[in-house]
C-alpha cells in the first residue's frame, strides 16, 4: 500500500472519530499522530515537532493575554455601557456585534463571546424579546471577526505554518485583513438587518433570562403527628398545577418513574422541571428545596454556561460545592439535566451545560474564572482599574506592532508579551497555565505533524489532482469560490484546525495546477474554515449558546444558510480583486 493510500487512510479515519464527537478531538489527534509514526509517514524525530510550531506557541500566548484583559474588566465595563445606549433594538444589537468582532479578532472567541454574552442577553430583554434573537448572532458575530486577523482563531496560524512550509515565509499579522474584513463587514450587516428576524421565538424555551430549570425538591414533612402523610400522587398533582413537571423521584441514587412510587420517604428527591424560581416554586407546594439559601450579605444566583476547556468537564455537579467548601451551591441545572439517572449531584458536567450557582458574588467571581464558567444573566461586577488596564493593551499592542512594523517573529513578541503580563501578575498565579486550552494545544501540536504528512506523501496532490480537473480552467473567482465551499462543507463536521489541516496542502497544489497565487486560495480555505454557521456543532461557541437561546438543530442552518452563501461570494470577489 502506497504512502499517500496511507496517509489518506489514516486522515479518513481521524475526521470520522472528528465528525462522531464521541472521543477527545486531543485524544484522536494524538491517536492519528501515533498511527502515522508507526506506519512510517512521521519519521520518530519529528513527531513532536509540532508542539514547538510557532502557531502552538501562538495559540497559547494569546491565550493568557485575552485572559489577562478579560480580567482587568476593561473590556466588559466598555461592552456594558454599550448596551445601556438608548437606541431602538437593532441598533444596540448591532453596535454589540461590532464589538463583539473586532474583541474576536484579538482575542480568544470564547472571551469574546463570555464579555458581550450578558450585554445582548439584558437588551433583548430590555426590549421584551427572548435571548435567542440576539445570541446566535453574537456566535456568528465572533466566528467572523476571527478570520481578520492573524491571531483570530487557531485555523488562521495553522494555515500561516502551512504557507511557511511550502511556500518560506508565514502570513503577516493582516495579511487576511483585507478579504476577512470585507466577508466580516457583509456578515454583520446581514446579521444586523436580517439574520437575527429569522432566529426562533419560543416561548417556554431555555433562554439566558428566566430558562427552564431542573432541580431538586425534599417531599414535606407534616405539621403534626396527626396530619396525613400526602400521597405522591397528590403532591405531584399540586406540583403540575403550580407550573412545574414531575421528572422522577430519585431514591438511593437511582431514578424511579413518578407512576412508580407508591410512597415517599424523607431521603427520597422530587426531581422537578419549571422555568419558576426553585425557592419561589418549593414555597408554593409545601416543600423544601435540596439547596438552602446563603447567608452571606452579598449572596446572589446566576445561570452561567460551561466553556469548552474547563477543569470542571466530566466532574459530578457536586464538584462546585467540593471546591468552594459548599459556599457555592448548584441550586438547579438546564433542561439536559432532565435525563439524570440519579440525584441531580452526582450529574458529570459537559461543555455547554447550563447551572444555576448560588453563593457568596465575591467567590462566585473568582470561581467564574477558574471554572471557564460563561454568566449569563448576572452581570460580573469587575472593577476596572484604569491605569492597569492601560498598560495590559499597551503590552499587546507593543507585541502587535513589534510583529507587524519590525518584522519580528510573531510568537516571539506574544509569547514576551504573556510572559510579562504574567509577572506583572495581571493573572493570579494559578490562573496562568489554567488560562491556556490545553486540549486545543495537543490538537494543534499532534494535527500539525499529521498534516504535513498528507502532504510530503502524495495524498494532497492527489486530492489536488482531483480538484484541478473538476475546476478545468475556471476563473479565480470560481476556484476560490469552490474552494472556500468545499472548505465550509468540510468545516461543518470538522473542527477547524482539522479542516485548515487538510485543506491547506491540497489548496497550494489547486492553485499551482491552475496558475494563480497559492496564497488566493490559502485565504479561501482560511475563510472557509471558520464559516461554522450551519450547525451547533461546527464551533463551540456556535454549541454555548444552543440552551441560552433556546435553539434547535436546524434553527442554525434557518439563520446561516444565507449568511454562508454571502461569505462565499463576498469571499470569492475580493480573493478575485486583490490576486487577478
Amino acid at each position: 500500500m502506497s504512502d499517500a493510500l496511507l496517509a489518506g487512510l489514516v486522515l479518513l479515519i481521524a475526521l470520522g472519530l472528528f465528525a462522531w464527537d464521541r472521543v477527545r478531538h486531543d485524544l484522536v489527534a494524538i491517536t492519528a499522530l501515533g498511527a502515522c509514526l508507526v506506519l512510517g509517514l512521521v519519521a520518530p524525530d519529528q513527531a513532536l515537532q509540532g508542539f514547538s510550531d510557532p502557531a502552538v506557541v501562538v495559540v497559547a500566548a494569546v491565550l493568557i493575554i485575552g485572559r489577562a484583559i478579560e480580567l482587568t474588566g476593561v473590556a466588559a465595563a466598555a461592552t456594558e455601557k454599550l448596551a445601556a445606549l438608548k437606541a431602538p433594538f437593532s441598533l444596540q444589537l448591532s453596535i454589540l456585534l461590532l464589538t463583539a468582532a473586532v474583541l474576536s479578532a484579538f482575542m480568544n472567541n470564547i472571551a469574546a463571546l463570555a464579555i458581550t454574552m450578558p450585554a445582548v442577553a439584558s437588551v433583548c430583554r430590555a426590549s421584551g424579546r427572548p435571548a435567542g434573537a440576539g445570541l446566535m448572532p453574537l456566535a456568528f458575530a465572533t466566528i467572523l471577526g476571527g478570520m481578520t486577523t492573524l491571531i483570530g482563531t487557531p485555523a488562521n496560524l495553522i494555515l500561516s505554518s502551512v504557507r511557511r512550509e511550502q511556500l518560506g515565509e508565514p502570513f503577516g499579522f493582516f495579511d487576511m485583513t483585507p478579504v476577512g474584513v470585507a466577508v466580516a463587514g457583509m456578515g454583520l450587516l446581514y446579521l444586523c438587518l436580517v439574520g437575527w428576524r429569522l432566529t426562533p421565538s419560543r416561548k417556554g424555551e431555555e433562554a439566558a433570562s428566566g430558562g427552564r430549570n431542573v432541580f431538586e425538591l425534599a417531599p414535606p414533612r407534616p405539621a403534626s403527628e396527626d396530619e396525613a402523610e400526602l400521597t405522591p400522587e397528590a403532591l405531584f398533582g399540586q406540583i403540575k398545577e403550580a407550573g412545574a413537571h414531575v421528572l422522577g423521584v430519585v431514591r438511593r441514587h437511582r431514578r424511579l418513574k413518578p407512576d412508580r412510587v407508591d410512597r415517599l420517604a424523607s431521603t427520597d428527591r422530587i426531581l422537578v422541571v419549571s422555568s419558576i424560581d426553585p425557592w419561589e416554586f418549593a414555597k408554593k407546594v409545601g416543600c423544601e428545596l435540596t439547596v438552602e439559601r446563603s447567608t452571606a450579605q452579598d449572596a446572589v444566583t446566576s445561570r452561567v454556561a460551561v466553556a469548552h476547556g474547563s477543569p470542571l468537564i466530566g466532574r459530578p455537579y457536586d464538584t462546585i460545592a467540593a471546591e468552594t467548601d459548599r459556599e457555592l451551591r448548584v441550586v438547579a441545572a438546564g433542561p439536559r439535566a432532565a435525563g439524570a439517572d440519579g440525584p441531580l449531584g452526582a450529574m458529570e458536567i459537559r461543555a455547554g451545560d447550563q447551572l444555576v450557582v448560588h453563593g457568596p458574588a465575591e467567590r462566585l467571581e473568582s470561581y467564574l474564572r477558574y471554572g471557564r464558567l460563561l454568566e449569563l444573566d448576572r452581570k460580573s461586577a469587575v472593577a476596572v482599574q484604569p491605569r492597569r488596564a492601560a498598560l495590559a493593551l499597551a503590552i499587546y499592542a507593543a507585541a502587535v506592532i513589534a510583529a507587524v512594523g519590525f518584522g519580528l517573529p510573531t510568537a516571539l513578541t506574544f509569547a514576551a508579551a504573556a510572559a510579562g503580563l504574567a509577572a506583572l501578575r495581571f493573572l493570579p498565579s494559578g490562573e496562568i497555565y489554567s488560562s491556556i486550552d490545553w486540549p486545543a494545544i495537543v490538537l494543534l501540536g499532534a494535527m500539525i505533524p499529521v498534516g504535513q504528512s498528507f502532504e510530503t506523501s502524495g495524498a494532497a496532490a492527489i486530492v489536488a489532482d482531483w480538484l484541478g480537473l473538476a475546476l478545468g480552467d475556471s476563473a479565480l473567482w470560481a476556484a476560490a469560490a469552490a474552494t472556500t465551499a468545499a472548505t465550509l462543507l468540510l468545516s461543518i463536521f470538522l473542527n477547524n484546525v482539522a479542516t485548515a489541516v487538510i485543506m491547506g496542502p491540497v489548496a497550494i497544489a489547486v492553485a499551482n495546477q491552475l496558475g494563480v497565487s497559492p496564497d488566493a486560495l490559502l485565504l479561501a480555505v482560511l475563510i472557509g474554515a471558520s464559516s461554522d454557521f450551519l450547525t451547533p456543532i461546527g464551533h463551540q461557541n456556535n454549541l454555548l449558546v444552543m440552551g441560552p437561546g433556546g435553539y434547535k438543530f436546524a434553527d442554525y442552518g434557518r439563520v446561516g444558510a444565507f449568511l454562508s452563501i454571502l461569505v462565499v461570494a463576498t469571499s470569492a470577489a475580493v480573493i478575485s480583486a486583490v490576486f487577478g
